[in-house]
């Protein structure tokens, strides 16, 4: 990939906040999302919330964070989803996010 496209495909980048609430906590379901996020090529992360949520940030095309927002609220074997919530944050945030990973995992 040349200088020019890298450039333009890291200016695309778009940003999303995710919060899952339901019973997605001891389940897979940081394991369900870090799978999903990684087959589109996704950047950023995935953690628990002592309130019970996983919280997640995302960076990528609308497209792919279109179909991760999809896997999100199907959830995965054994989770249940009841709630997703989504908010947009500068793209600027992406150029901290790296390879998709779990945090707080062992």
């Amino acid at each position: 990939m040349s200088t020019e496209n890298r450039a333009q495909t890291e200016a695309d980048l778009i940003v999303r906040r995710y919060s899952v609430s339901g019973r997605v906590q001891g389940v897979g379901f940081r394991w369900f999302v870090h799978r999903e996020a990684a087959a589109l090529g996704l950047r950023g992360w995935v953690r628990n919330t002592p309130s019970g949520t996983v919280e997640l940030v995302a960076a990528g095309s609308l497209a792919d964070l279109a179909k991760l927002r999809m896997a999100l609220e199907q959830g995965s074997r054994g989770s249940r989803v009841d709630r997703v919530e989504e908010n947009a944050l500068a793209a600027s945030e992406a150029d901290t996010l790296g390879v998709f990973t779990i945090e707080g995992a062992w």
